[in-house]
């Protein structure tokens, strides 16, 4: 077996563990609305695409394609969702964690739980996703996470989030489901 080779099918069975960490969650039935300039009032997400690279042990870090998500009818979160092409499974699989983390994963290293975001070198953060089976580390340009927190400050506020709750709303969909 040759060096090419065996870093071939070491960077394959990475991919496959990276794959298998997901936690699969069905998609959001809330109908995707496109913001625009003048129209914040409509929108109600905000979905951008993101080129993540897989921290393998080859020299070049595979590709994976991602998309962060933040939608104002879930104000404190954000998600990061990989595409069933890119898991072993075949299905969607969807991270969520707080919009908060993200934003201060920029600047320092944050996070205690499942997820974890931590700055690396001028123009790199690192998101690392801790599941029982392991931990993926992935790398997403900085950048594209600033334009994301931006577009959802623009949306709702960082600080007013609370102000996209409905209480009252929520409590009486609790009440009749307990029923």
């Amino acid at each position: 077996m040759n060096a090419v080779t065996e870093v071939t099918r070491n960077v394959c069975a990475r991919m496959s563990r990276f794959r298998r960490l997901f936690q699969y969650e069905e998609p959001s039935a809330r109908k995707f609305v496109q913001p625009s300039q003048g129209s914040k009032a409509l929108s109600t997400l905000i979905e951008q695409p993101v080129e993540a690279r897989l921290v393998a042990a080859a020299p070049r870090m595979p590709s994976i394609p991602a998309t962060l998500r933040y939608d104002r009818h879930d104000p404190f979160a954000v998600q990061m969702t990989f595409p069933a092409p890119a898991t072993l499974e075949g299905v969607e699989v969807r991270w969520t964690f707080s919009r908060e983390l993200l934003a201060a994963g920029l600047h320092a290293p944050e996070g205690h739980g499942d997820v974890r975001v931590r700055p690396y070198g001028y123009d790199r953060t690192v998101l690392e996703f801790h599941a029982p089976e392991g931990t993926a580390v992935v790398h997403v340009r900085s950048g594209e996470i600033r334009r994301f927190l931006e577009a959802t400050s623009a949306l709702v506020p960082t600080g007013l989030e609370h102000q996209q709750l409905d209480l009252d709303h929520d409590l009486a969909e609790l009440m009749r489901d307990a029923r």
